[in-house]
């Protein structure tokens, strides 16, 4: 979801795909054998929407669509839309969402946020989610695979377009999840105030409970909310051997919400 244009990105052929299980086996998610390649991040980022049975979703920048999927796994009766910027991405997705039963739910467009597809109008979702570009543009070392670059570091989109255009998307009252850098956590809170979101929850994903350590978090919102932001304790994803914890396991693989 985050090339700039005019980048040419690699063609993935489909011989040059796995098929991994998410959800403790629910899903089933087609996406190159090389290069971005989704872990448990979507599948978090899935279980922290709020989603109800006849609500729509927008997912931006869905990559190879693990988070949609698993979304609509969880939540039966949803709608989800899931927008992406790479072709051969949208391509493996489309053609999950077949395998697992979810193409009637789950769609996939090919467009950039900075030029959306004309039928994603403002204001159409209920929720809104996205796991945005950890990277700044120019900072740290960008991986040398195109794809995982474009998945990675900033475009021409930065985060302000980023939060700018989810929070377009969404309709008044709805929410807005994003899953980023621990780090630039107030960089996130700060674009969401921004923009005139409210009732800003941050969620931290704990490394382990020993050492308080935490590299991504969960940011929250609500489109016209009335609150304004709270701390919540997180989620400790590691026990010390190094295992997921009981609470970890029971999202990632339970599919149990994260209740935030």
């Amino acid at each position: 979801m985050k090339s700039r244009p005019g980048t040419a990105l690699p063609v993935i052929p489909l011989a040059d795909t796995t098929r991994d299980r998410i959800l403790g086996g629910r899903v089933t998610i087609l996406q190159p054998a090389e290069g971005f390649r989704a872990a448990i991040d979507p599948v978090l980022l899935a279980a922290a929407v709020p989603a109800r049975s006849g609500e729509v979703i927008l997912d931006v920048g869905s990559g190879s669509g693990a988070a949609s999927l698993a979304l609509a796994a969880r939540r039966g009766g949803v709608s989800v839309t899931g927008l992406e910027s790479q072709g051969p991405l949208v391509t493996l997705a489309q053609e999950s969402a077949r395998e697992n039963g979810l193409d009637g739910c789950v769609r996939f467009l090919q467009g950039d946020l900075l030029c959306p597809p004309s039928e994603l109008t403002s204001g159409d979702f209920d929720h809104v989610m996205a796991n945005p570009p950890y990277m700044a543009a120019g900072q740290g070392n960008p991986p040398p695979d195109a794809s995982k670059r474009a998945a990675t570091v900033e475009g021409d989109a930065a985060l302000t377009d980023w939060l700018g255009f989810l929070m377009s998307r969404v309709r008044d009252g709805g929410t807005i999840t994003i899953i980023h850098r621990f780090d630039r956590v107030d960089e996130v809170a700060a674009g969401f105030k921004d923009f005139g979101a409210r009732d800003l929850v941050i969620f931290p994903l704990w490394q382990k409970q020993e050492n308080g350590e935490a590299k991504r978090v969960i940011v929250h919102a609500r489109k016209g909310g009335l609150g304004e932001l709270r701390m919540a304790g997180g989620l400790v994803l590691h026990d010390d051997a190094g295992a997921y914890t009981q609470a970890a396991e029971a999202v990632l693989r339970g599919g149990e919400a994260l209740l935030l």
